[in-house]
């Protein structure tokens, strides 16, 4: 007589520490991504290639063509341009942030970690920090070219710095859209594709490069209750780049009469949706 026994199933050890363990355990993934971009270089260096491009491009091909409250000084759309430069540098990032997840997903890394007695939003909340530093040294090397061309503040040094941690904050709630596409396709390709597609009617529709003065009716609305524009807003206001001959809001928008405050308010909302959809998405996500 024999007697056959079912081996248990093996489960993954659930993580304890609440709160400091989510820290501790999103700290080692953002450590694990920091010592991946050390090692490949040229990722920084072909995503500083595009924003230096669009300020050198925007500066001398349009500089003095675009009516900047009545006038084309070129040094007057310098300082217009810069902060929506800026701000769309840290929202493309997004699309570097799903195409890193979605790459994860396909050598099946993602499958590894959930297997790990990890924080279940910790290998989201790590890359997304891992990718705001990323941004940041590219933010830094942007406003060291922009001064090149001629770019300048004119607020005190703890207001510019608040410019670009307004600027950070929505880059860093746009990798959290970023990380929900990369891991709802199914190839790095996709999600680079799907993280840049709807980024470009975002950042152009919206004050970044033009006034949206003589933008049609229906157009005035939907880019001053964009997010992006009340960012760029709040920027131009902190850096001391407001133009006097343009009024803050066409249509009376309350995001362009308050952008530092809206551009928070919109922020916080944004991670706070995207980031509880992603984390859903993580746990049913198959590679």
């Amino acid at each position: 007589m024999s007697v056959t026994t079912k081996d248990a199933p093996v489960l993954a050890p659930r993580p304890s520490g609440g709160v400091v363990q989510s820290v501790k355990d999103s700290l080692v993934v953002a450590k694990r991504n920091l010592i991946r971009m050390a090692r490949i270089p040229e990722m920084l260096i072909f995503g500083l290639i595009q924003p230096i491009m669009f300020v050198v491009l925007f500066t001398y091909v349009f500089g003095g063509s675009i009516s900047i409250g009545g006038s084309t000084d070129p040094q007057l759309y310098k300082e217009f341009l810069m902060a929506g430069i800026f701000a769309q540098t840290v929202t493309f990032a997004t699309a570097g942030a799903g195409a890193g997840i979605a790459d994860d997903m396909h050598k099946g890394l993602i499958d590894r970690f959930r297997s790990l007695p990890m924080a279940r939003g910790a290998v989201l909340t790590g890359r997304t920090l891992a990718d705001l530093v990323q941004t940041s040294l590219t933010l830094v090397v942007l406003a060291g070219v922009a001064l090149l061309v001629g770019w300048r503040t004119h607020e005190n040094i703890g207001k510019v710095l608040c410019g670009f941690l307004l600027l950070l904050l929505l880059g860093y709630a746009f990798s959290w859209i970023g990380a929900l596409i990369g891991l709802s396709v199914r190839t790095p390709e996709a999600a680079t594709s799907g993280g840049l597609i709807w980024l470009f009617p975002l950042t152009f529709i919206s004050n970044a490069f033009v006034p949206v003065t003589n933008m049609p009716t229906f157009l005035q609305h939907v880019a001053e209750w964009n997010p992006f524009s009340a960012t760029v807003a709040g920027a131009r206001q902190l850096f001391g780049n407001t133009m006097p001959g343009l009024p803050k809001s066409v249509t009376g928008a309350w995001p362009m009469e308050h952008p530092v405050l809206a551009s928070v308010l919109w922020s916080i909302l944004i991670i706070a949706v995207f980031r509880t959809l992603a984390v859903r998405k993580y746990r049913s996500a198959t590679a």
